[in-house]
């Protein structure tokens, strides 16, 4: 039911089979993740959405072994069943560097902050002083942490 528990949990280790879209993943197994606090362009409405797609391509190939870690704050799954996590390949955290590369954007569903809040912030910025990803490429971009990315048509 997405309910937080409020009781931290131990990283969940999976394996990339599929990259769904800037902001989703499928595991071997099948379980799909839902990259938390991130919002990426739609893949085929949204300016960047192919691009978004093939960022997170480039950090979480299939085959890639990641590391899952739920945010205590937050809800464990969304709406539709995918799990809510943040997505670590080694010591990169996916969701804050597709952020950073200007990809997606920080995303606080209800309003509600987790851990990594003010690194995706930092990162919106970095990405919007660079013009880097969307923010050069989509001149109708906007952040509005509240809606998610908002970059205009395709």
């Amino acid at each position: 039911d997405g309910a937080t528990t409020g009781e931290p949990s131990a990283p969940e280790d999976g394996v990339v089979a599929r990259v769904n879209d800037g902001d989703t993943l499928t595991l071997q197994g099948g379980a799909k993740v839902r990259l938390v606090q991130v919002d990426a362009p739609e893949l085929t409405t949204d300016c960047f959405g192919r691009d978004a797609r093939e960022a997170l391509f480039s950090l979480a190939r299939p085959g890639t072994r990641v590391r899952l870690v739920r945010d205590p704050a937050l809800d464990n799954t969304d709406r539709y069943g995918r799990l809510l996590r943040y997505v670590l390949v080694g010591e990169t955290d996916v969701n804050v560097e597709l952020v950073r590369r200007g990809a997606a954007s920080p995303y606080f569903f209800r309003n509600e902050r987790g851990e990594h809040a003010l690194e995706l912030l930092d990162a919106v910025r970095t990405a919007q002083d660079g013009r880097h990803g969307y923010w050069g490429a989509c001149p109708r971009a906007r952040l509005n942490t509240g809606l998610g990315a908002l970059t205009g048509p395709a």
